[in-house]
């Protein structure tokens, strides 16, 4: 980062807290060095604290072309993302959600004729399209597999609403669901 650039970061944030945040934003396995660099901290600091949180298992270390590196958590990422569901909706609404993201689905496999998101890609191969074809094509794939994420998401955030409210409550005498 440049000098003007990491003032207002260094003023805001420590450097263990911005290691945290720039782990936050990571898309894919990260070497320690570049979020060293993208966090403005020494190597030693960024490799300490990413040791720390994949202690509390926020990051997962890997390697990158031989280099020791960092990824999310993707089992902690999936819960954080139920958990902010439950937590930003009732019941109700995220049965909602869940019927409008499958009318969402249903309307995509009826406008291009295809039962399923599989069957969509093969045909990206068999038949001819020009390029802007292709383009609203992958779009559409894209799309779809965007609804089929959050579908997923929710349909999680519905098997386990009862637990996480039950979990997330102040104690009470009543027994627990968990069996």
């Amino acid at each position: 980062m440049a000098d003007s650039e990491s003032e207002p970061w260094r003023e805001t944030m420590s450097g263990r807290e911005r290691v945290r945040h720039v782990a936050e934003l990571l898309d894919g396995p990260t070497p320690v060095q570049e979020i060293a660099d993208r966090a403005d901290v020494s190597r030693a600091t960024a490799d300490d604290e990413l040791r720390r949180l994949e202690s509390d298992d926020w990051v997962t270390e890997t390697t990158v072309d031989g280099t020791k590196a960092y990824d999310l958590n993707p089992v902690r990422m999936l819960f954080d993302e139920v958990t902010d569901l439950i937590d930003a909706h009732s019941r109700e609404e995220l049965e909602r959600r869940l019927t409008g993201l499958k009318e969402d689905q249903e309307e995509l496999a009826a406008e291009y004729d295809a039962g399923s998101l599989d069957e969509l890609r093969d045909r990206l191969a068999d038949e001819e399209f020009s390029a802007a074809e292709l383009r609203e094509r992958r779009n559409v794939i894209a799309t779809w597999e965007a609804i089929n994420t959050e579908l997923g998401l929710v349909k999680h955030a519905l098997r386990l609403y009862d637990d996480v409210l039950e979990l997330s409550s102040p104690r009470t005498d009543s027994p627990s669901t968990f069996a």
